[in-house]
């Protein structure tokens, strides 16, 4: 497995956000985790990639037990967070942009064929390699912090809330990149608001509920879950 998420607990504070939540992700697996503005889903994330402490379980990665490590140290094993809000460099160009996914590469020569082949996977970021990355449209963006991701040569991308304010138009297409990203092996953790989509993309989900794991199953199980259908799907 690789990923193994087991009983983590966070708090902020005096406050508990996370309750004993447990989850898997195999290689090249797409799995989702759906739920409700604050139900821990971003928390979650957070604590895989290392940006939060865990006041209870494990993460392990790759074989390895990885919630003593740093965030540098997670992404060096091939660990990538995407994050909500894309947090790009918006005064830097595209290609700046790029280059900064890979700062922990040494192998110059391969970081040039590795933006080339971004620029051919998304040929709106070729158009545009010579513009800040803050004068793109919010979909533009989402796309970037996609490849600057890709950029790590990542074995995980978690990513988190990709479609928040796009237009159905970029929705799709940012589905459509999710989808060429699991052809080519990786695996994604995504956190997404618009369940329908997410479960449509992963094979497998987790439904978050007040900081606990309330259902877990193959998404199409889930979809058929009469209590996922009236509170998530909207059917």
């Amino acid at each position: 497995m690789l990923l193994e998420v087991s009983s983590i607990a966070i708090s902020y504070g005096t406050a508990q956000v996370l309750h004993g939540v447990s989850l898997t992700v195999a290689d090249g697996e797409t799995v989702t985790l759906i739920g409700a503005n604050g139900a821990g889903k971003t928390s979650c994330l957070r604590a895989i990639s290392g940006l939060e402490p865990l006041t209870a379980g494990a993460i392990s990665f790759d074989g390895e037990r990885i919630d003593g490590l740093t965030p540098r140290q997670r992404l060096e094993r091939g660990l990538v967070h995407v994050p909500e809000g894309k947090r790009l460099f918006p005064r830097m160009t595209v290609r700046d942009n790029l280059a900064m996914g890979a700062f922990l590469r040494s192998d110059a020569n391969a970081v040039r064929s590795d933006i080339e082949a971004m620029y051919a996977r998304f040929p709106i970021l070729k158009a545009r390699h010579g513009q800040a990355a803050g004068s793109l449209s919010g979909g533009e963006q989402q796309i970037l912090a996609f490849a600057r991701g890709l950029m790590a040569r990542p074995k995980l991308l978690l990513i988190d809330e990709p479609t928040v304010g796009l237009s159905p138009l970029m929705v799709k297409e940012l589905s459509a990149a999710m989808r060429a990203i699991h052809a080519d092996g990786v695996a994604i953790l995504l956190v997404e608001q618009n369940a329908a989509m997410a479960l449509r993309l992963a094979t497998r989900g987790y439904l978050l509920e007040t900081g606990a794991c309330v259902a877990e199953d193959n998404t199409k199980a889930l979809m058929a879950n009469d209590y996922v259908r009236k509170a998530y799907l909207g059917v």
